[in-house]
């Protein structure tokens, strides 16, 4: 069996979007189920639109999501004198011709062929006056007049397109510059391409493409056109439903391998799992399990699963993607044991990056600001004196350990008759500023001793200080 090759091909017009990541996830995936090769190449012939600004983002995208390729990136623009010779072959062999009829010519048959019923499209007037090359003129691939080009789809079965509906279309323009169906064409001929993965807005494309093939004496590669993504509405995905660039998921605290694993769930199935690591994807997927119908973003499920992967990630790797969020806020975190223990302390509450940073602030910020609801329900007169007890109780800990402090705690409630829950809510509020945290054992075990005691001494100073303004 050949190798598999397969490529991802982006226009660099804009940002990478979560289409265009899954096109190049499930190229990426069968290149490496299959032991093959995956290219990236920089389809950037739109000179007005392709910018360098583009390119950097999607090579930050695919970067970020943990996308790799064996080949490339090529560029389209730097392979002009390739087209030009595979051109130049068609020409000589009687599949292309020189055009010279003008935009108004043009626009004059098709309005003739609506008016008579017909097909709005070139009529080929110059298909065989054997015109010479000239500064104005286009060439025009010579389509089969009979016959059907079907396109034999793995996803979508067998597509049949008749010739005569086609047009003699453009494959280079005047300006000198190849069209999208030739460039694209040579390219997957000169790389190898021998498997491509699609969107199915490319299917009116393929029989022009597989003419091509067959008019330099190619093989056909196998091809494969992917549904859609659609909203929750089923419209076309937009921003309205939340679909933004690849990279704007990375700086809302998503996981790349949890955007990965819910993009191949949109369009692919294996049985009735839902969370997948990276090596899983890469052993299972397969293109006769990819659907025929759209995939439907979810932004909920996206969330649940990026839960889902924060609670399966190795502290240690969390630790090291939430410091840049930790650092924005201006905590001046760093890598280590503290920051570790922080980490284990939210990770089973964090749905995102940015969730876990924002729940972590109490620990680095000493003068932490109480909630005005937790402050006035819980900093009360009645819960200084177990604030108290308790700090004596800590303070009198030699070995500073979670079974030394429950048993701090019991004492307090022995003292006072009171339930946990009465004494561990204003501690909570003393310690983290808030009344929702992590456990209050593991808060006061990570904060230390020291800086526990000092947190819980400012709240009871607090609380007399409240006390003394309103007598």
């Amino acid at each position: 069996m050949d190798t598999i090759v397969t490529r991802f091909p982006p226009s660099p017009t804009g940002y990478l979007h979560l289409g265009g990541a899954r096109t190049a996830l499930f190229n990426w995936l069968y290149a490496r189920k299959m032991k093959g090769k995956f290219i990236l190449r920089i389809e950037d012939t739109d000179t007005d639109r392709s910018t360098q600004d583009a390119v950097d983002v999607i090579f930050d995208a695919l970067n970020w999501l943990g996308i790799d390729w064996d080949e490339g990136p090529y560029y389209q623009t730097r392979r002009f004198d390739l087209y030009r010779e595979y051109i130049d072959r068609l020409i000589e062999t009687g599949h292309a011709y020189y055009c010279t009829c003008s935009p108004d010519e043009i626009e004059a048959m098709r309005k003739h062929a609506m008016a008579t019923g017909g097909k709005p499209k070139y009529d080929g007037r110059c298909r065989n006056k054997g015109l010479p090359r000239t500064d104005n003129a286009v060439v025009r691939f010579k389509t089969p007049l009979t016959g059907t080009t079907v396109v034999h789809d793995v996803i979508k079965g067998g597509i049949a397109f008749q010739n005569a509906e086609l047009d003699d279309f453009i494959i280079l323009r005047s300006n000198g510059a190849p069209t999208y169906n030739l460039a694209v064409v040579v390219d997957d001929i000169s790389m190898g391409v021998n498997t491509i993965i699609r969107g199915d807005d490319h299917v009116n494309n393929t029989p022009k493409q597989i003419l091509l093939f067959k008019a330099f004496g190619a093989d056909l590669p196998t091809f494969g056109h992917v549904p859609m993504v659609l909203g929750s509405d089923r419209a076309k995905l937009s921003k309205r439903h939340g679909a933004m660039s690849v990279t704007a998921y990375r700086d809302m605290g998503f996981l790349p391998d949890a955007l990965l694993n819910f993009l191949v769930r949109l369009g692919w199935s294996c049985g009735d799992q839902e969370f997948f690591t990276r090596d899983e994807l890469i052993e299972k997927f397969s293109l006769e399990n990819i659907g025929c119908s759209a995939g439907i973003f979810n932004p909920e499920k996206l969330l649940a699963l990026n839960a889902d992967h924060i609670k399966a990630t190795p502290v240690s790797k969390l630790a090291e993607l939430v410091l840049p969020f930790l650092n924005e806020r201006g905590c001046q975190a760093r890598e280590g044991v503290f920051l570790e223990k922080v980490v284990a302390t939210l990770q089973t509450r964090s749905k995102t990056l940015v969730e876990m940073a924002d729940a972590a602030l109490f620990y680095f910020f000493d003068e932490i600001a109480y909630e005005p609801e937790a402050q006035k329900k819980f900093l009360t007169p009645e819960a200084a004196s177990s604030l108290d007890m308790l700090i004596a109780e800590i303070q009198a800990i030699g070995n500073f350990t979670e079974k030394a402090l429950e048993d701090a705690f019991m004492k307090v409630m022995k003292k006072t008759g009171l339930k946990l829950g009465k004494i561990a809510q204003p501690v909570r509020v003393a310690l983290t500023g808030k009344t929702v945290s992590p456990g209050i054992f593991e808060i006061i075990e990570v904060l230390g001793k020291e800086r526990a005691l000092a947190r819980l001494q400012r709240a009871k100073n607090f609380i007399q200080s409240s006390k003394n303004g309103k007598d």
